[in-house]
């Protein structure tokens, strides 16, 4: 170690401490700089460079991968419990201006299915006994009836009886289609006489009387019914059509007053007919509004 003119001990020049003297050449008087000193020190600091950068680095590589982890935590939702989320009626909605206003429109009425069976300008669907009575057997309520025999003509007084004839032709009749179904040794016969208008159709069954029969229809395993036996007849009208109805017994048993099941089966096919005509109104109702 150099001692100074103080005769205390110099010390030694260090760039990082304050206060630390440059060491100078002190083998003569004219003060010239400790090359070799200068070149060691500035060798040293940057040493001493290299190794903070080094380490600062490695520290920001800890920062890095602890604000990873965070963002992970975060992202898997376990950094916040639920309970504290906001409540759905304290999240901000997409809009906070006032609700949008539209102009008041009236959708068009729906169509009258009575329109559609009114007449024959608009009643164009396909129409076959098999349309109106489809399948081999119906089930109404809980009472099965199997189906016979069906007819088809555009004579309509060869399928009527007494006065009935004279009446469907009269008022126009084009067509007349039968259908018979039998349950339990009771026979039905259905016959619905189509006219071109509604009008004529109504007409023709405000005509008509109790004797105003249309022929029952055997066959197809149904033996002939309501030849010279008493049976139950009806008459009705939906739209353009009227319909009939003859009922008995298979066996030829006249039928009274008293025979519920009579009675049953002719009131079943009847609302079974009805139903059917209306809901040919409906099937062309709806498909003209949706084609509309």
């Amino acid at each position: 170690m150099s001692f100074g003119q103080q005769g205390g001990p110099q010390s030694q020049w260090d760039p990082w401490k304050p206060h630390s003297q440059q060491p100078w050449n002190s083998g003569g008087d004219s003060q010239t700089p400790d090359w070799a000193a200068l070149a060691e020190a500035s060798e040293s600091r940057n040493k001493r460079r290299r190794l903070l950068f080094i380490g600062g680095g490695a520290l920001a590589t800890v920062g890095v991968a602890a604000a990873v982890a965070v963002a992970v935590v975060s992202a898997n939702g376990d950094d916040k419990p639920t309970a504290q989320l906001p409540a759905t009626a304290d999240i901000p909605s997409g809009s906070t201006g006032p609700a949008p206003s539209f102009e008041p429109t009236s959708a068009p009425p729906p169509l009258d299915p009575n329109d559609f069976i009114a007449s024959a300008k608009k009643d164009t669907a396909p129409l076959s006994p098999e349309t109106l009575f489809p399948g081999s057997q119906l089930t109404l309520g809980e009472t099965l009836y199997k189906k016979g025999p069906t007819a088809d003509t555009k004579d309509c007084s060869s399928a009527a009886l007494k006065t009935l004839p004279k009446i469907l032709d009269a008022n126009g009749c084009t067509r007349l289609m039968r259908v018979t179904y039998v349950s339990g040794g009771v026979a039905v016969t259905v016959g619905v006489a189509v006219f071109d208008t509604e009008a004529q159709a109504t007409g023709a069954k405000g005509q008509t009387d109790d004797k105003s029969i249309v022929k029952a229809l055997p066959g197809k395993g149904v033996k002939p019914f309501c030849n010279s036996a008493v049976c139950r007849t009806t008459r009705n009208s939906n739209g353009r059509y009227a319909y009939f109805t003859v009922t008995g017994f298979t066996n030829g048993k006249d039928v009274t007053t008293k025979d519920a099941k009579v009675f049953a089966v002719d009131d079943d096919l009847q609302r079974f007919t009805f139903d059917q005509i209306r809901r040919r109104g409906e099937a062309q109702a709806s498909a003209a509004a949706q084609a509309g």
